[in-house]
């Protein structure tokens, strides 16, 4: 098989897959109540996230007339004209999913999210009052007429759109932005116990009529836009690269849009005036039925109802870090597994390197870190305790780039010395280097990471850390950070492979020596773990091992263009994609090497723009103990997992596992092991 068509899977489309089965979760029984609604909702906000960058990206291809191809051959016109009857019918689903199973089930415990229509007299008073007091004061109403023109529409925000009727003019069209500043469902207070919400766009349009005094208002139609979310910089021709982010930002709320989502009952005179003035195509309207927007159901999961989420767990703290880190750290080579362990020994150990007098120098990567980061507290810490600090602080971070602008200013006015990134290249990769003097010498203390320095996120993400003072180590993060900061054009390490300068050729190598090996021997071995597969170079190496023998495992969470089990190409290659309780973040490559197994961990997924377009960071694990822990615990429990699997088919579509009458949950075993309750180990079966 050598047509592209056959040999790869559309990203774009294996995207939309990923996307369905966090939404086929919000319908499994096997959730808490609230764990199903965060499903859902999760859902939503990650479509919007698809249209403003993926299919933004498909909008730009066309308007600038490229004929550039697709993995699987399709120009962007065609899989823009694949993805929308798709996402139709994923948006259908996921309101049949709220109106039929989610919100039911939310009513039987006690949870009410009402149409305004459902409220007595004294509820819509109370609502009443609500409006006047609350919502009334921040509500502009925007007229379109000669005298003034078409509302801007930001993106994200969704607006009603209204038919007035003017006694002198006939009828006239006005929006009304639902105010992003207010929360989606506004409570109705109750005497019974029962929690009753009403959703904030339907009380406006029950008092609209309170905004056009003389006038009547005929009819109110929600509608949301969704713009394009990549922020256009000219990085080349920028003096500062901070106030070319900022600018960037600014124009972000004026980009292309790229889907306009109506309430199915908005009439076409409506919906033309929409097309129009927003310049787009009746290809971009999306029609559903019920409330849009549905990622504010989010809003619910703060509910004080613990019976209807998932049971909390504290994170496992690991023995050998808990008195002397320094001392732990230099005996042997210490792994973090996250949220199973906690992430808090790496915090205390940065907050120590600052109080400790021996420590001269930390630096540190940053890329998302969180509204509240403990980390960039600790490191302002280590330079009020007159260390030398210095933070690579990734400007670009799509969608955190507001958040690391401010980080940014904190950090330089706490004296830090910040590095805002490279030119043409995000810094992805995860690195922390502590400089200590023992006696006559310097040693150099690291952490590298698959995941962010971002304490909420590690309570919700599987990640990986690895803490370490080997000295091969130590000298590369010394080097490769004189490359960041500096103008060294780093290209070889001891231990590391970086992209872009070497870690695809690092991965390609390895999966080559798997190869020949299987020809020489008979026998190979290859299990990545990773968030996506994508690039061709490295599926074209994956289907020349598999031709050669190798037994390949694949656990992609996201999206795979790679076709798995097919003859002739990819007979011994299996994917699966586990979904479940806590976001599966974590990168591990895991050579056989003929016997003298070799894992390598990484903050790189195996996508293009990982391996050629940023700083990323791929890294051995070479302690034997650990290396066994990876294989026989980690990967083996992913591997063994029924309960959140979902398997590739040849096809691009996914199946459940239907051969274990008794499921098994990788990310439960896993949290139950690192709590010391689960003394077993899943074991990698070998076919």
């Amino acid at each position: 098989m050598t047509t592209s068509a056959g040999r790869y899977l559309n990203r774009y489309l294996s995207w939309l897959q990923f996307n369905h089965r966090v939404l086929a979760e919000a319908r499994r029984l096997r959730h808490p109540l609230l764990e199903r609604v965060k499903f859902l909702a999760i859902f939503s906000s990650n479509l919007d996230e698809f249209f403003m960058v993926k299919v933004a990206d498909l909008r730009d291809e066309v308007d600038a007339g490229l004929r550039e191809q697709s993995l699987d051959g399709l120009s962007a016109a065609e899989q823009i004209a694949k993805i929308k009857p798709i996402v139709a019918e994923l948006a259908a689903e996921q309101h049949r999913c709220w109106a039929e199973e989610l919100r039911p089930a939310l009513r039987e415990a006690g949870v009410f999210v009402c149409d305004y229509a459902e409220l007595d007299d004294k509820q819509r008073g109370e609502m009443t009052r609500v409006f006047h007091e609350q919502i009334f004061p921040v509500l502009t109403p925007l007229a379109f007429d000669p005298g003034r023109p078409f509302p801007h529409i930001s993106n994200l925000s969704l607006s009603l759109a209204l038919i007035v009727h003017d006694p002198r003019h006939g009828e006239r069209f006005a929006r009304i932005k639902v105010p992003g500043v207010l929360p989606r469902l506004i409570t109705v207070p109750t005497t019974n116990g029962r929690t009753l919400l009403v959703w904030l766009e339907q009380i406006i349009a029950a008092h609209v009529a309170t905004l056009f005094p003389g006038m009547q208002v005929a009819a109110t139609y929600p509608f949301k836009v969704t713009r394009h979310g990549d922020v256009d910089l000219r990085e080349e021709e920028a003096v500062d690269l901070l106030e070319t982010v900022e600018r960037g930002l600014r124009e972000r709320q004026f980009g292309q849009v790229v889907r306009l989502t109506i309430d199915e009952s908005m009439p076409q005179r409506l919906i033309d005036i929409l097309v129009e003035n927003l310049e787009i195509s009746a290809d971009d309207v999306y029609q559903v039925q019920g409330p849009l927007g549905l990622g504010g159901l989010i809003q619910l999961y703060g509910l004080n109802r613990p019976n209807l989420k998932d049971p909390p767990f504290v994170p496992a703290l690991p023995a050998a870090l808990a008195t002397d880190r320094f001392a732990a750290i230099q005996r042997q080579d210490i792994l973090l597994h996250h949220p199973f362990e906690s992430f808090a020994p790496l915090v205390e150990l940065i907050r120590a390197a600052a109080d400790d007098p021996n420590v001269l120098a930390i630096k540190q990567t940053l890329y998302r870190v969180g509204g509240d980061s403990p980390i960039v507290a600790a490191l302002m810490h280590a330079r009020e305790r007159g260390k030398q600090v210095t933070v690579l602080l990734e400007l670009k971070a799509r969608f955190d780039e507001e958040n690391n602008i401010e980080w940014a200013r904190q950090l330089e006015q706490a004296g830090v010395h910040v590095v805002y990134g490279l030119i043409g290249l995000k810094t992805h990769c995860k690195v922390a280097l502590i400089v200590r003097k023992e006696g006559d010498a310097l040693r150099r203390y690291v952490h590298l990471s698959t995941g962010n320095y971002n304490a909420s996120t590690a309570r919700l993400y599987t990640d990986i850390g690895l803490l370490t003072a080997d000295a091969d180590i130590g000298a590369d993060a010394s080097e490769l950070f004189n490359a960041l900061t500096g103008y060294a054009e780093q290209r070889a390490y001891r231990q590391f492979a970086v992209a872009p300068a070497g870690l695809r050729d690092r991965l390609q190598s390895l999966i080559a020596r798997e190869t020949e090996t299987a020809r020489a021997t008979g026998t190979g071995r290859l299990i990545f773990k990773t968030n996506a597969l994508t690039d061709r170079p490295i599926i074209d190496a994956l289907y020349e091992a598999s031709a050669a023998g190798v037994q390949i495992d694949l656990i992609v969470r996201g999206m795979c263009a790679l076709r798995p089990e097919l003859a002739g190409l990819s007979a011994t290659i299996r994917v699966r994609s586990i979904v479940g309780r806590f976001l599966e973040h974590s990168r591990i490559y895991y050579f056989e090497h003929g016997g003298q197994p070799e894992v390598y961990l990484s903050s790189a997924d195996l996508m293009r723009r990982n391996l050629d377009r940023r700083v990323e960071t791929m890294f051995p694990v070479t302690q034997p103990d650990l290396v066994a822990r990876l294989r026989d615990e980690v990967l083996a429990a992913y591997l063994r997992d029924t309960a959140n699997a979902h398997l590739l088919q040849p096809d691009g579509t996914y199946t459940r596992p239907d051969d274990d009458p008794v499921a098994f949950d990788s990310q439960m075993w896993l949290l139950a092991r690192a709590a010391g309750s689960e003394p077993s180990h899943p074991r990698i079966r070998h076919e």
